[in-house]
């Protein structure tokens, strides 16, 4: 074998197990400070080759037939740099929308929810930390709130923890604030990461499903198809 093709095939093989010795990487930071909201998402795969940012800066509430009006800002290096905005509405209609999308998308996928759930279990949250500070003016109804919330995220922490893989305890604050005007901040910030290599087989996996269930495949196309069509709509 000449050396001219054992080069490009050694590069290829090099390049094949960076990848699965990879792992995707995200941090995820939501906080509200009055009337001030910002979402952010980062992601970070191939040993910091390849960056995303999504960011929410603003989340609107523009009335009971808009819903809430919300802009998406995207940036990332891949390693290109690339930067996109898109801005839409969250109604009812968005959301039944969804709600229909995963009614087909349970029907079109056989046993989705064993899949999807043996997915998640490969996912390991790093961290996850949740803080609030908050006043509602009285302080026993604010005292007694304090309890409730804490009883609230004790509960959707466990929650998170029969999905997903916990490396290290949640840490969780709740500070009450007594004085006489309402106040409200809060910052949840979760990070994890999920081996490259799983991602793939998970997603043969469910390949596999889709072409077992009986029109699976034409489901499939046409949601995405459809998904495609809605984000056309939105960024013109």
């Amino acid at each position: 074998m000449t050396l001219w093709i054992v080069v490009p095939l050694v590069l290829l093989l090099l390049v094949i197990v960076l990848i699965l010795s990879s792992s995707l990487h995200f941090h995820f930071r939501l906080c509200r400070v009055g009337k001030d909201d910002r979402v952010e998402l980062d992601v970070t795969t191939l040993f910091g080759l390849l960056k995303y940012h999504y960011e929410l800066p603003k989340v609107i509430y523009a009335g009971i037939e808009r819903g809430v009006r919300v802009k998406l800002e995207q940036s990332g290096i891949a390693p290109v740099r690339s930067e996109q905005d898109k801005e839409g509405d969250i109604d009812k209609e968005t959301v039944d929308n969804w709600l229909d999308s995963i009614k087909k998308v349970l029907k079109a996928t056989r046993y989705f929810k064993k899949w999807f759930k043996k997915t998640a279990s490969h996912v390991h949250i790093t961290k996850l930390d949740w803080s609030t500070d908050f006043s509602l003016e009285d302080a026993a109804l604010t005292a007694t709130t304090a309890g409730a919330l804490w009883g609230l995220k004790w509960s959707l922490a466990g929650w998170l923890s029969q999905w997903m893989r916990m490396e290290q305890g949640p840490r969780l604050f709740v500070k009450p604030v007594f004085e006489d005007n309402f106040s409200f901040s809060s910052e949840l910030v979760c990070t994890g990461k999920v081996s490259i290599a799983y991602m793939l087989y998970a997603g043969v996996g469910l390949l596999r499903r889709i072409s077992k269930e009986t029109g699976g495949l034409r489901q499939w196309k046409a949601l995405l198809s459809k998904s495609r069509a809605a984000k056309g709509h939105h960024s013109s």
